[in-house]
């Protein structure tokens, strides 16, 4: 018996079977609608993922992620090592796994920004110039980042000239080395929100800090993603992280069981022309203060799901 096999999980022949009615409902998640395929030109999009929310071991990562059609992975942790402390030996070893299998890296999926604003500024810096060198060995030119904390008496108005010298002094950092950064909304940091997002790029204004687009995150801050954000950030947006959520309690839930608004999200980015990374992100088990975890039966499911959308949308994932 293989070790994903003992782990409960069997591969997918067909990605895009949508969520039978009762297994949404056991989720609390909205019943899935019909699918119905596009008709009009294709797009392909290069599918990834977060390999750490399969397994710790990159060997198990790789072989759930190819298996679930992806072309990709994003890197967070290997080994239950942060990527944030993953020494070279470490890196060089990962990296000779990932191309055994044939897989990619899309972006290091770093924990730079989740940290409290006070911290002086080298601290980040420090901190990315590491990840810079794990995503130099990796072969990706993407880091993920987070736009800091605050304190429980502060505002996001108290912190916001704090903030922008600090993505400004790891912008330019990025763009000296080479590398973009990719600014992931969340709740709790101060880019939560369309409009603080929007507010960090113009201020900021280099090339060399993008979006990362969260649907589930901006439900979880009582947005309406795309309604309330997309026209303002699409100019911005380079990555796409794939999650839902449900508006009521916040709980992430497969794509488009949730109000995430994913189907109209992912029309409108085809239309738009997008042709980056789709990075599947499902925290369908649990989630912690670095990043959430699924486990390979609940990732297929994830993947599953985004699969249907983005087929009834007209978009090919490889």
């Amino acid at each position: 018996m293989t070790r994903l096999a003992k782990l409960g999980w069997t591969p997918f022949v067909n990605c895009v079977t949508a969520l039978e009615p009762e297994q949404a409902a056991r989720r609390g998640g909205r019943e899935p609608q019909e699918i119905r395929v596009s008709e009009t030109t294709t797009a392909v999009w290069p599918l990834s993922g977060f390999g750490d929310e399969i397994d710790p071991d990159p060997a198990v990562q790789a072989a759930v992620l190819l298996a679930l059609g992806a072309s990709h992975i994003e890197v967070r942790s290997a080994w239950g090592t942060n990527v944030s402390e993953l020494e070279a030996p470490q890196v060089a070893a990962l990296r000779g796994i990932l191309d055994e299998k044939g897989l990619k890296v899309s972006a290091v999926a770093s924990p730079i920004g989740k940290v409290d604003v006070s911290l002086p500024v080298e601290h980040e810096l420090d901190r990315l110039r590491q990840v810079i060198s794990v995503a130099k060995g990796l072969d990706t030119k993407y880091i993920r980042i987070f736009s800091f904390y605050r304190a429980e008496d502060q505002s996001a108005e108290d912190i916001r000239d704090d903030v922008m010298v600090r993505m400004g002094a790891l912008a330019a950092l990025a763009a000296e080395s080479g590398v973009v950064l990719l600014h992931e909304n969340e709740k709790g940091i101060f880019g939560d929100t369309p409009e603080r997002v929007l507010d960090i790029m113009k201020a900021v204004d280099s090339p060399a800090l993008r979006i990362a687009w969260d649907n589930a995150n901006f439900v979880q801050v009582g947005v309406k993603p795309y309604t309330d954000g997309y026209a303002m950030l699409r100019p911005y947006l380079e990555y796409f992280q794939v999650k839902d959520a449900l508006a009521g309690t916040g709980e992430v839930v497969p794509s488009g069981e949730g109000d995430g608004e994913l189907d109209a999200t992912i029309a409108a980015l085809k239309a738009d022309g997008f042709t980056g990374f789709a990075s599947l992100e499902p925290h369908l088990a649990s989630a912690h203060e670095l990043g959430g975890f699924s486990g390979p039966v609940a990732f297929g499911i994830a993947a599953r799901a985004f699969a249907a959308l983005a087929a009834k949308n007209g978009v090919e994932l490889s």
